[in-house]
């Protein structure tokens, strides 16, 4: 478990990603239950969890709202959603940017009636817009935990630049400010593409440095085991993607090796990356199913090094 520090929260080491979230009630129930029997509590979700699906808005948020709900167990969950994103309904390109206030306020009422919840425990800027003030962001998030429907706040996919400068007005107001950013790092980010997605930002140089520097921003990143490329890659031979290029094909031929050495498995491998950074990490992961959960499970008691991730 990790104490996320200058808060009263204390989480798993990896978190419950719910991206995929559009699935049936009782996979929904068996998955958090699982992951709390294993000693998880920390599950993510957003306002826009599976929009891109037909049929439904805000499908996750409600998937995982009902769960818990029947479950039981909000108390012992640490609940964290995000709001803000662009507006998909006409596609990916070119998405307008929806951070106002107004926006933010109406994801969040929307995120606690669907996750049937009085309070976010973690709120999240799930985008940013450098063209908005950053006191003005700020501030919209102290409103609402003021007015006590969040807890706590975070930002996803933000620059080092504009988290620096978040930093130094809650420092300078006397707020915690952003408890953990999301942004986008795995075993394959250092040599991968420009992703396709011009939006997300990339745990490198900047930002890297950012966290090292700032380790009071806990790093919680998305993406954990590469959207399944070196599974893909190792186990059909299917390369492609951002995530495709020499440096990630010569990395790939490493892992079998580590996985020997460790007895370990492909997500394994993938995840231990995450304990071998100079800050802390508490990667998000999505399993299809209770037997992958319990497999990544397993990766935060694997000692692997630094050095096993270099080629």
């Amino acid at each position: 478990m990790i104490q996320i520090p200058g808060t009263d929260l204390t989480v798993s080491d990896i978190g419950l990603g719910t991206v995929k979230a559009g699935i049936t009630y009782e996979t929904a129930d068996e998955l958090i239950s699982a992951f709390l029997s294993e000693g998880g509590n920390l599950i993510d979700t957003a306002r826009i969890y599976s929009d891109w699906i037909p049929g439904e808005i805000g499908r996750s948020e409600r998937v995982v709202g009902d769960a818990i709900a029947r479950l039981g167990v909000r108390s012992r969950v640490v609940l964290m959603t995000k709001g803000g994103h662009p507006d998909i309904s006409n596609g990916f390109d070119n998405m307008p940017k929806r951070m106002s206030p107004a926006d933010m306020r109406y994801d969040l009422e929307q995120s606690l009636r669907a996750l049937q919840t009085d309070v976010i425990d973690i709120y999240v800027y799930h985008r940013d817009d450098p063209d908005q003030p950053v006191p003005e962001e700020i501030e919209v998030m102290e409103t609402f935990r003021r007015e006590g429907k969040i807890r706590w706040y975070a930002c996803s996919n933000w620059t080092a630049d504009r988290m620096s400068e978040a930093d130094v007005y809650c420092k300078e107001h006397g707020y915690r400010g952003f408890i953990c950013d999301q942004s986008l790092l795995n075993a394959g980010v250092p040599r991968m593409l420009t992703p396709s997605d011009p939006t997300l930002t990339v745990v490198k140089d900047e930002v890297y440095a950012y966290h090292v520097k700032n380790p009071d921003n806990v790093l919680m990143p998305f993406s954990s085991v590469a959207e399944g490329y070196f599974h893909r890659l190792l186990l059909k031979g299917e390369g492609g993607g951002d995530y495709d290029t020499e440096g990630n094909r010569a990395f790939a031929k490493k892992i079998p090796a580590l996985q020997e050495k460790y007895g370990a498995t492909i997500t394994q491998v993938l995840l231990g990356y995450f304990r071998t950074m100079p800050f802390t990490c508490i990667p998000l992961f999505g399993p299809r199913d209770v037997s992958q959960l319990s497999d990544a499970m397993k990766a935060m008691e694997i000692p692997f090094t630094e050095e096993d991730y270099r080629l």
